[in-house]
């Protein structure tokens, strides 16, 4: 039975709160806690998600102990995901009864203040219905669940008072504002629903694509696992790459590096290269491929002069550039690479440091598998009357990273690259062609949607 808030009021006149109790914790829960933080680079940061998976797991056992009915859901917590933890060092989004609840760890209650990120109260991806203090004494593997304090509160208090975050995108929040009877907690969980308690609304001031050359300088200086988001970003810079689940995960990968490789100059190009990959998958359109199994070039297609090719039948009366393909295929087909008669092609010349170019795109779907996937192969040539320079670059990211990076040497006799991904329909490829130079060209993204 659910609750208005009136007839919950009058539930807190009667309620007599229980005892505060601390939860013992188990050895494997508390291994399970150290193997997350170990999945942190930085040493401060590993000690404050081990605190945090502590507070998480005890929090579960409170709430177990003092109610049946009651659901956990922590498919989206942060304290499980890496990238997240990582950046915001507190536990959000878990949900208990479809409620927002953030969870703030610390080791010790004597200080009169506590340390809340901004991005659990700035940020409506990371904003719960409720904070909940917990005490960690990892010692005694105890958890004890203080007091809590709902967003709403929150809000006016920081309005009244006018407090504003910290340098290091914190806030500082007086302990006397938490409410000290936890067990209050459990009748909000039980009694109200979760649409009885607004959250904000997502409101971006600035978006991705207008700070991209921002972000592009900006993060490529972090390259030492002790360096802060907030020691080299803007609060509002911050917001689009907390905010940004693919640029998170860039963070993460760096900083992982720079633990495992200090100071390598090879990775340090490779993550920027990527960098400016991610950048590009997530602020420009992309060429629909889908489209081509159609017999169709959507409009951007036909914007970068890409040309689609028929289709693979054979003995079918042909003309350069698709003579040329024609003998591409039959090559890379007596090599093992097999190419479906229901794929798909188009080309694009391009002119690269003053050399002619050829790019051929092949897309087929792969239906077979649970999670239908769709193949992108790529066939990189001079054209006809040249050949490929040496040292010549072809890479293919998509937001995990970079896939593949051919450089052609001398070794290579083929007039040509080729080399293909695989991906979801929800996945996107880039690719760039480079010069020994440094001259390079990144074409826009390749998506893959054939029934738009």
């Amino acid at each position: 039975m659910n609750y208005s808030l009136d007839r919950t009021a009058q539930i807190w006149l009667d309620f007599e709160p229980l005892a505060t109790e601390s939860v013992n914790l188990s050895p494997e829960v508390v291994d399970q806690a150290v193997a997350l933080s170990l999945n942190i680079p930085n040493e401060e940061r590993q000690w404050q998600t081990y605190l945090n998976a502590l507070a998480l797991f005890g929090f579960e056992e409170w709430l177990e102990g003092r109610s049946a009915d009651v659901t956990i859901n922590r498919e989206h917590c942060s304290v499980l995901q890496p990238s997240l933890a990582n950046a915001i060092e507190a536990v959000c989004n878990l949900k208990v009864n479809g409620f927002n609840i953030c969870l703030i760890a610390t080791g010790s209650l004597s200080d009169e203040e506590v340390m809340l990120p901004r991005a659990v109260v700035d940020l409506p991806e990371f904003v719960p219905h409720f904070y909940v203090l917990v005490e960690v004494e990892e010692e005694f593997s105890s958890v004890t669940v203080q007091s809590f304090l709902s967003h709403a509160q929150l809000t006016n208090r920081l309005r009244q008072v006018n407090l504003e975050a910290e340098d290091d995108w914190t806030y500082q929040l007086p302990l006397t504002w938490f409410e000290g009877e936890p067990d209050r907690l459990l009748l909000n969980l039980s009694g109200l629903e979760p649409t009885a308690v607004s959250l904000p609304q997502r409101d971006r001031i600035r978006s991705l694509s207008s700070i991209r050359s921002e972000l592009e300088t900006q993060l490529s200086q972090l390259h030492s696992s002790e360096r802060q988001l907030s020691s080299i970003l803007t609060w509002e810079q911050g917001a689009v790459v907390l905010t940004s689940p693919e640029l998170l995960d860039w963070v993460y990968q760096v900083e992982r590096q720079e633990r495992s490789a200090p100071n390598s100059p090879s990775l340090l190009t490779q993550s920027r290269q990527h960098l400016a990959d991610i950048l590009q998958l997530l602020t420009q359109p992309a060429v629909n491929v889908g489209r081509w199994l159609w017999n169709e070039l959507d409009e951007f297609a036909q914007e970068l002069s890409w040309v689609l090719l028929p289709t693979f039948a054979a003995n079918a009366p042909v003309r350069s550039p698709v003579e040329e393909f024609e003998a591409i295929v039959t090559r890379l087909e007596q090599t093992g690479v097999e190419i479906p008669v229901e794929a798909r092609g188009a080309y694009r010349d391009l002119r690269l440091g003053g050399m002619p170019l050829r790019l051929y795109a092949v897309t087929w779907s792969v239906l077979s598998n649970p999670i239908p996937e769709w193949t992108l192969l790529l066939i990189l040539g001079a054209t006809p009357g040249t050949s490929l320079p040496l040292g010549l670059q072809l890479r293919v990211s998509d937001q995990t990273g970079v896939l593949v990076e051919q450089v052609l040497d001398a070794g290579q006799r083929d007039s040509y690259f080729f080399t293909s991904v695989v991906g979801t329909w929800d996945e996107k490829f880039i690719v760039s062609v480079g010069l020994p130079s440094g001259i390079q060209q990144t074409f826009p993204p390749f998506s893959f949607n054939p029934e738009r």
